[in-house]
């Protein structure tokens, strides 16, 4: 094959290798994002059964229904505890033992669960959740390596 043509094409490759990783790294801690549309407060806390706690000025306090979340908020559930709160497009429930912390990332909600990540429900406001971008990315990887191994010089090797 021709080296010039080989040569685009493992230029091609790595620039679509590694231009979504960065596009979606400062995404990819969120266990949701949804834009900011500019209001305050950005959501509010829905549903909550036992021990959930959320941070409030002067530390924290019980959380109750329809109390008003922020940029900062952090939500925190016990052990025999669940909670829902709605962002933007987010919809969360939170399990018992884990922690919610919102944040702004550039011009998007983030809202992120820790703790019980496994069993954290997640979707947009239709019920949906719609993140391909690991899909993507292993896609792209995989795409990579067949187009370096059919175009490599198997009969041209540096030392013969």
């Amino acid at each position: 094959m021709n080296e010039m043509l080989r040569s685009a094409l493992v230029g091609l490759v790595v620039l679509a290798g590694f231009a979504p990783l960065s596009s979606f790294a400062q995404d990819a801690s969120c266990t949701c994002a949804t834009a900011y549309q500019g209001a305050n407060p950005i959501g509010s806390i829905g549903n909550i059964n036992g021990d959930v706690m959320v941070s409030q000025v002067a530390g924290y306090g019980p959380a109750q229904a329809g109390g008003a979340l922020d940029f900062g908020s952090r939500v925190v559930v016990g052990g025999k505890g669940s909670a829902s709160v709605r962002v933007g497009g987010c919809n969360l429930s939170v399990p018992a033992n884990s922690t919610l912390d919102i944040s702004r990332v550039e011009d998007k909600i983030c809202l992120n669960v820790l703790g019980s990540e496994k069993t954290a429900q997640t979707g947009n406001a239709n019920g949906n959740n719609n993140n391909n971008t690991p899909l993507f990315i292993f896609g792209g990887m995989a795409l990579g390596a067949g187009i370096l191994a059919a175009t490599a010089d198997k009969h041209h090797g540096v030392s013969q």
